[in-house]
């Protein structure tokens, strides 16, 4: 137990010490090539804050545990937006572009119902006599998805030219050094984080359906939950949001889709629940910006969302 104290305490050490130094390094980076930081936090920053859910669903599906690769991805995505974005959101009001509310938000709900149907065979194909797999192939169809919101991604920061001065304070090597240690320290502070969690969970005889869509779920997403809100006390909006929709994204086409094709993985009918958690959370983030909050998630809003996530907790607990 006390190894696992040890796990904790130091993985979640290197994931605040890795965010700040991701955040200030791609930041810079963005700023000397001309870059937005949206586009930052849709690519770097979300592929370094996904890296603990890669490799926490990697090693299950090679160990043969299913329920925790996949509701690893969905507990993680469903935390993103209610948790993260509500506790960001209740720090500082986050402003979202235009291009976030109507591009990103709506792929990031694509990415919902893509999974969905890939997912659920038994829907699609009854030959499969009431199996659910996501395929080797379905796992190519998700990366397909992903490199059509690369290109998006790349076109927007053509097209799109950051307002913010070339910092003259930081060289640039000291900003990739920065941005590369950030990421493994985030990796790495996730991943003793989550095995000291998983490890700490099991001795107290929690179900593996619960580690994946609760611990493991909160636990790889501390990287996202310190980056965004490092991002919002610096009062940086863009990467915030941009972190948390394209760590979604990742989380999806990515990363599921590089684990089916390495281990096809078995989709149990009850995480459908889990998918329309995560429909329903994204939808609510849409209309938060579209209706209520001015295009700006208000501290209202973040208590909101905070709520929703406490009220899906107990029902994960109560329910299982």
């Amino acid at each position: 137990m006390l190894l696992y104290l040890l796990f904790i305490i130091g993985g979640a050490a290197s994931t605040i010490y890795g965010a700040n130094w991701l955040i200030d390094g791609s930041s810079s980076i963005a700023r000397r090539l001309g870059i937005s930081d949206l586009v930052i936090g849709l690519t770097i920053v979300s592929l370094g804050t996904s890296a603990p859910e890669l490799v926490v669903s990697v090693i299950s599906s090679i160990n043969g545990v299913d329920d925790l690769a996949i509701g690893n991805i969905l507990g993680s995505n469903i935390a993103n937006i209610l948790l993260i974005l509500g506790a960001t959101a209740i720090i500082f009001p986050l402003q979202i572009r235009l291009s976030t509310k109507w591009k990103e938000i709506p792929f990031s709900f694509l990415a919902v119902i893509v999974l969905f149907f890939l997912a659920n065979d038994v829907f699609m194909t009854p030959v499969n006599e009431g199996v659910n797999i996501l395929s080797r192939a379905d796992g190519v169809i998700l990366l397909l998805f992903l490199s059509v919101f690369f290109v998006y991604t790349f076109e927007m920061s053509r097209n799109k030219t950051t307002d913010n001065e070339v910092s003259k304070n930081m060289p640039v090597w000291r900003a990739v050094l920065l941005t590369v240690v950030g990421i493994i320290g985030l990796f790495l502070g996730g991943k003793y984080l989550v095995e000291g969690a998983v490890g700490a969970a099991k001795i107290f005889g929690i179900s593996e359906r619960i580690i994946g869509l609760t611990i493991v779920a909160i636990g790889t997403s501390i990287p996202e939950l310190v980056t965004s809100i490092i991002a919002a006390l610096k009062r940086n909006a863009d990467i915030a949001v941009g972190n948390i929709l394209g760590s979604n994204i990742m989380n999806i086409f990515l990363i599921l889709g590089i684990t089916s094709v390495i281990q096809p993985l078995e989709f149990s009918l009850p995480s459908n629940i889990d998918i329309f958690v995560l429909a329903i959370a994204t939808m609510l983030l849409f209309v938060v910006t579209l209706v209520f909050g001015a295009n700006t998630i208000k501290r209202k809003e973040g208590i909101l969302f905070v709520m929703l996530y406490i009220c899906y907790l107990v029902y994960l607990i109560v329910g299982l």
